[in-house]
C-alpha cells in the first residue's frame, strides 16, 4: 500500500498541453485519451490537467490501484467534495460527503440491509418488478430496454428502502430518476451552474425537486416512528431510524433524507445501466444466450453470474474513481505531494492484457470454474469506500436476468455495438440498449427459480 513519506516530490510523466485543449480531449475521447498518454510515456502512471481535477494523477496499473484502495485513509480519502463529487447534489448527510471516522460508521450502519438473509429477503420484490415492467413489452418489434430497467430497479430500490407501496412512493417511482440525473450532471459543470438562480436556472429546477423529495420523505420517517411494529420491519428506513452510532447517538432525520436519496440514486441508475449493458451484449452473442437460457431452464446460475462480471468489466457503468492525499506519500516509484487528486481508471485496469487475456473480447467463460476474479476487477471500487450495495446490485441483475431468459427469447442482432454515452451517473448504452424479444411458450415451471441460488457475496 501506499507510505507516507518526506521523500522529495516526484511525479509521474504529462503532457504540459494546455487546460482547455487537454479538456477538450477528454470531453471527446474520455479515458482513451489516458490510455493514449500511457502509451506515449510508457507509463502506467501520467499526469492530466483536467478541470475540477487540476493537476491530477491517472493510475491504470491495477496492482498500484488495488495498493491505493488498501491505504489508510489518514493517508488518501475519496473527496467529499469538489472533483465533481455526486455528494454535492445528495447533501452533507450523504456517504458521499462523509469522510474519516464519521465515514467509517456510517457504512457500518448502512452495510446490514444489504448483506446475509437479510438481503435475500428482496427477491420477491424484485421479481414483482420485473413482472410489472415486462407485462407491456411488445413482440418483434425493437425498443429501447434502458428505460424499463430503470423502472425496475428504481421500483425494486424504492421497495426495498421503505418496505410498502402507497402515494408517496408512486411520487418518488416518477421523480427520483429524473433528479438524479439532473444533480449528477451539475455537480460537473462549473459551480455558477449550482447557484440557484429561480426555477428556470437548472439549480433551481434540481432544489425544487429536491425539497418536495425531502418533504415526502419527512412524512415518511413521521409514518415509520409512528408504527408500532417497527422493530419488526426489515426495509432500510425502519432500520436507520433504529440505528445507533458507537456513541448511542441516533442518526439526524437531515442526514437519514442525505443518506435515502444517496441509496435510491446510486442504487437504481448503475444496476439498471448495467443490465441494459448485458442485454445489448446478449443480443450480439446469440451463442451465449441459448446456454444461459438452457442453465436458466435446469435451475443454473454460474455462467449467468459470469456473464454479470463480463458485462461490468467489459461495460463498466463507473469509468473512474477519485482519491485525494492528505500527505505526502510514495505510490510505485512516484511520491505524490498532498492534496494531489488521483483518479484510479476503472475502464483501462479492466483492459489490461495481463490480467484478462484477449481483453477486447467478451467472454464470460473466463470466470468459470473458479470464484475468484483478477485484482484488476473493481466495477465497484476497493477499500473502504467500496460500493455499499455491491452484493444487492449483484443478487438484483441475477434476479432480473433469470427472469427475463425464463420469459422471453431474444432475437439475436448483427448491429455494431452501442457506443457508450455518459448521462450523470453512469455510463449506458447510446442507443439504449435497443432489442428485440418474443415471449417464450416453453418456458419451465417457477420450480426452477427456486435452485437458481448464486452466492451473491462474490460480487
Amino acid at each position: 500500500m501506499a507510505t507516507a513519506t518526506t521523500e522529495p516530490v516526484r511525479l509521474p510523466p504529462g503532457t504540459r498541453i494546455p487546460k482547455l485543449i487537454q479538456t477538450l480531449q477528454f470531453l471527446v475521447s474520455n479515458h482513451a485519451m489516458f490510455s493514449t498518454l500511457s502509451r506515449r510515456y510508457d507509463s502506467d502512471v501520467v499526469r492530466v490537467n483536467l478541470p475540477r481535477n487540476n493537476h491530477a494523477v491517472v493510475i491504470n496499473d491495477p496492482v498500484l490501484a488495488k495498493e491505493l484502495f488498501n491505504t489508510g485513509t489518514e493517508l488518501v480519502e475519496r473527496p467529499p467534495s469538489g472533483a465533481g463529487s455526486i455528494g454535492e447534489a445528495f447533501g452533507p448527510g450523504s456517504t458521499f460527503s462523509l469522510a474519516g471516522d464519521e465515514h467509517r460508521e456510517r457504512r457500518k450502519l448502512l452495510a446490514p440491509p444489504f448483506h446475509g438473509k437479510r438481503m435475500r429477503s428482496y427477491d420477491r420484490i424484485i421479481e414483482e418488478e420485473v413482472m410489472r415492467e415486462i407485462a407491456t413489452w411488445p413482440e418483434g418489434r425493437e425498443f429501447e430496454t434502458l428505460e424499463p430497467m430503470l423502472r425496475i430497479t428504481v421500483g425494486a430500490i424504492l421497495r426495498a428502502v421503505f418496505g410498502a407501496e402507497g402515494p408517496a412512493l408512486e411520487e418518488l417511482r416518477e421523480t427520483v430518476p429524473a433528479m438524479v440525473t439532473l444533480g449528477s450532471l451539475l455537480v460537473v459543470c462549473p459551480p455558477i451552474m449550482r447557484k440557484d438562480l429561480g426555477p428556470w436556472s437548472p439549480w433551481g429546477r434540481y432544489m425544487k425537486q429536491r425539497r418536495r423529495f425531502d418533504a415526502v420523505i419527512a412524512a415518511l420517517i413521521a409514518e415509520a416512528r409512528a408504527d408500532p411494529n417497527i422493530g419488526d420491519r426489515k426495509d432500510v428506513l425502519a432500520l436507520l431510524l433504529q440505528a445507533r452510532y458507537e456513541d448511542g447517538e441516533p442518526i439526524s432525520d437531515e442526514h437519514i433524507t442525505d443518506e435515502l436519496l444517496t441509496l435510491l440514486g446510486s442504487g437504481h441508475e448503475t444496476t439498471a445501466s448495467s443490465l441494459a449493458w448485458a442485454l445489448e451484449r446478449l443480443s450480439r452473442h446469440p451463442e451465449l444466450m441459448s446456454r444461459l437460457a438452457e442453465e436458466a431452464d435446469a435451475g443454473g446460475s454460474e455462467l449467468r453470474q459470469a456473464t454479470i462480471w463480463e458485462v461490468q468489466r467489459t461495460r463498466p457503468v463507473l469509468d473512474g474513481t477519485t482519491r485525494r492525499t492528505k500527505t505526502r506519500i510514495r505510490l510505485g516509484d512516484w511520491v505524490l505531494p498532498e492534496g494531489t487528486n488521483i483518479i484510479i481508471s476503472i475502464k483501462l485496469a479492466h483492459d489490461s492484457e495481463e490480467s484478462f487475456p484477449d481483453a477486447g473480447s467478451f467472454n464470460p467463460d473466463r470466470y468459470m470454474g473458479t470464484n475468484a476474479k483478477p485484482v484488476a476487477w473493481i466495477p465497484f471500487g476497493g477499500g473502504v469506500n467500496r460500493c455499499v450495495g455491491a452484493a444487492f446490485a449483484n443478487m438484483e441483475s441475477d434476479v432480473v436476468l433469470r427472469m427475463l431468459l425464463r420469459e422471453f427469447r431474444f432475437v439475436p442482432t448483427d448491429a455494431p455495438g452501442e457506443k457508450a454515452r455518459w448521462r450523470g451517473v453512469a455510463t449506458v448504452p447510446a442507443k439504449g440498449a435497443r432489442a428485440t424479444v418474443h415471449r417464450r411458450t416453453d418456458k419451465p415451471s417457477n420450480d426452477a427459480d427456486s435452485l437458481s441460488v448464486v452466492d451473491h457475496s462474490r460480487a
